[in-house]
């Protein structure tokens, strides 16, 4: 009897295992022959559920980016009754997935590298992918304001990127507590009204 082959997990197990290999070796230098040689699969085989590299690429990001905010994942952060700890909880877990999202930073920089502006803003992936970090931030937070969401995650990749070059001279535990002064200022100053049951 021929083995039944759940397409779409595979197509995941694919992307899980292409993640590491496209980390190591940046997305411009890796071929896909390298790729399915690294995740032990023929060429033809990778081509069967990606066209080509960029579409492996960009699927990979949609991927990410839904495994890391479904509902599952931001309930494993818990539910912590403040504002304020639910920004430290935010911050502790980003501290921990730092190598992990570092890379995934470094990737995306890589792919953008040669492409245009316009072509970046038009990448269904990476705009799919932003919107969802963004709506993730608003959902645990209970916040409203996706401005302040995407403030939060531009300070996270920011903070990030300075550590991979000036290392443990950038303290994660004395920025996260500066952000979370700066946002409970911020939305006490604003009276940015926040999810119905969570204190600032």
């Amino acid at each position: 009897m021929p083995k039944i082959v759940d397409r779409e997990l595979y197509r995941k197990e694919l992307l899980n295992k292409s993640f590491e290999l496209f980390a190591e070796k940046g997305y411009s230098s890796i071929t896909m022959r390298e790729i399915a040689t690294g995740i032990g699969v023929s060429t033809g085989t990778l081509y069967h559920y990606f066209p080509s590299k960029e579409s492996l690429f960009e699927q990979l990001i949609e991927y990410l980016s839904y495994e890391d905010t479904k509902e599952e994942a931001l309930a494993e952060l818990g539910s912590p009754p403040t504002l304020a700890e639910r920004i430290e909880t935010m911050m502790d877990y980003l501290c921990k997935k730092e190598d992990y999202i570092l890379k995934d930073l470094l990737l995306t920089f890589d792919f953008c590298q040669h492409k245009t502006r316009k072509e970046i803003e038009k990448n269904q992936a990476l705009q799919t992918a932003a919107k969802r970090y963004e709506e993730a931030v608003c959902c645990y937070l209970g916040l409203d304001d996706r401005a302040i969401a995407t403030f939060i995650i531009n300070y996270a990749d920011g903070l990030v990127a300075r550590r991979f070059y000036l290392g443990e001279k950038i303290c994660f535990a004395e920025q996260a507590t500066l952000l979370k002064e700066m946002l409970l200022a911020y939305l006490e100053k604003k009276q940015i009204p926040t999810e119905e049951g969570v204190d600032n």
